[in-house]
């Protein structure tokens, strides 16, 4: 998402994609769509230096936390101190009284947990496969169908109100923390004031920090009750705070906007406000699953090619029943999240829009498709290239090296996945008699290493 968004855009798996499995709450979100030239999402990575612009936190798989020693969580304390003294000025110049800044930082401390997970945002690479295995999982499409019936007359009022679709606030709802079940337990003030400290990105995480204590000013919620991810992002669809201030609404009457309470009724109807203002077309689709022909022109799968169904249908791209995509859904273009090889989506309006709150294909995929799911929809027909898995990110750079020495230039040397990396990628796929779909497998990087 874009800094008036919801959360930060950092890891692979939504707070509930391991949550449902009993996985301890919260890290950060899918990165780095490879190109927006492209229809292709080579894997969705972790990146210590991803933008901040994006949604929410997320889990992700456990892995090992590198301990911050002792010594250095004293230091931190003390420099932690001081800095709270000055960035004090600071809030209050900005309009926060004295005495609720006062009330929010009491106890707060220098949090080494936070410092550990934020630090330890370590690359880990998923594919689009595996990220949807969990985000449309049985167990997930199960609970969001209990949860649609559970809470059905509040959602249709939601959905009367802002005309979103209830099953995709309900699968947002999903996939930010397992229908409410994982919502963060760090104190908010704590978390953003410790990144704000550390500094790595301290200005983004201070301008969340002063949105915090306007919340708390405006009584929204008490400090001890604001609680959410390491990373500040909070309640049932883990908005952060200058987004919660932009896009929360005050559903229930009660004079709040209360996201972090058990009842989701703000939270619902604060998460189908932002998909409204970002351009949701109510009773449309995200996206629909097509074949395409044989002989198709993967240089046509792009974002900025866009053609009315009708066109496409010209051209051969069916629906999975071998229709016409109806021209009713509006004009498209053709994404391929895994090349050539695994499922293409002709996808429409409505993909934006969730994009706007979360910014990898991955997540907008996973989104629209648990939505589908809970409505009753199909699974996904096409076969993933399983056998392959994400490159890393020293692969992605042996891939770019290998690339520009047989001959097809990528510019850059970097391990990141843009416009020029894919144009050479389909270069060399047209010039080996490859499907020049652009995507950069590790099938394809063996192939390099054995010319």
């Amino acid at each position: 998402m874009r800094p008036s968004v919801l959360a930060m855009s950092l890891c692979a798996f939504s707070l509930g994609t391991l949550a449902e499995a009993g996985a301890p709450t919260t890290s950060l979100r899918p990165v780095e769509r490879p190109s927006t030239l492209t229809g292709n999402t080579p894997e969705i990575r972790v990146a210590a230096n991803a933008p901040l612009a994006s949604v929410r936190p997320v889990l992700r798989p456990a892995q090992s936390i590198t301990t911050v020693p002792q010594a250095t969580e004293t230091a931190g304390n003390l420099g932690f101190q001081r800095w709270q003294k000055s960035f004090r000025k600071k809030a209050i110049r900005s309009g926060i009284q004295a005495s609720v800044y006062d009330r929010a930082f009491k106890g707060v401390r220098y949090n080494t947990n936070v410092i550990q997970r934020d630090r330890n945002q370590s690359e880990f690479t998923k594919t689009i496969w595996e990220y949807l295995d969990s985000a449309a999982s049985e167990t997930r499409i199960r609970n969001g169908k209990a949860a649609l019936r559970k809470h059905n007359r509040k959602l249709d009022a939601i959905e009367r109100r802002y005309g979103v679709d209830k099953e995709v606030v309900v699968a947002v709802w999903g996939l930010e923390s397992a229908y409410g079940s994982y919502r963060g337990d760090i104190p908010t003030i704590e978390a953003l004031a410790t990144l704000a400290y550390d500094g790595r990105r301290g200005k983004f995480f201070e301008s969340q920090l002063l949105a915090a204590l306007k919340i708390l000013q405006n009584g929204d919620v008490s400090a001890r009750n604001m609680t959410g991810s390491w990373a500040g992002a909070m309640g049932h669809t883990q908005f952060i705070p200058t987004s919660y201030q932009t896009f929360a609404v005050d559903f229930t009457g009660d004079g709040k906007r209360d996201i972090w309470s058990d009842d989701p009724s703000d939270a619902l109807a604060s998460t189908a406000a932002y998909l409204a203002k970002s351009g949701w077309k109510r009773n449309k689709p995200w996206g629909v699953e097509v074949k395409l022909p044989k002989g198709f022109n993967y240089s046509l799968a792009n974002r900025k090619t866009i053609k009315a169904p009708s066109e496409w249908a010209a051209i051969g791209i069916r629906d999975m029943n071998g229709r016409a995509v109806p021209n009713s859904h509006g004009k498209g273009s053709i994404l391929l999240p895994a090349g050539g090889n695994g499922a293409a989506f002709m996808i429409f309006s409505n993909f934006s829009a969730i994009e706007k709150y979360n910014t990898a294909d991955a997540y907008v995929i996973g989104v629209g498709h648990l939505s589908d799911r809970i409505k009753g929809g199909p699974a996904i027909k096409s076969k993933w290239p399983r056998g392959d898995r994400a490159l890393t990110f020293k692969e992605r750079m042996e891939l770019q090296r290998r690339l520009t020495r047989a001959g097809f230039d990528t510019q850059k040397i970097d391990g990141k996945i843009g416009p020029l990396t894919i144009n050479a990628v389909r270069s060399y796929q047209v010039a080996q008699g490859l499907t020049p779909d652009g995507y950069p497998s590790l099938t394809l990087l063996k192939r390099l290493r054995r010319n």
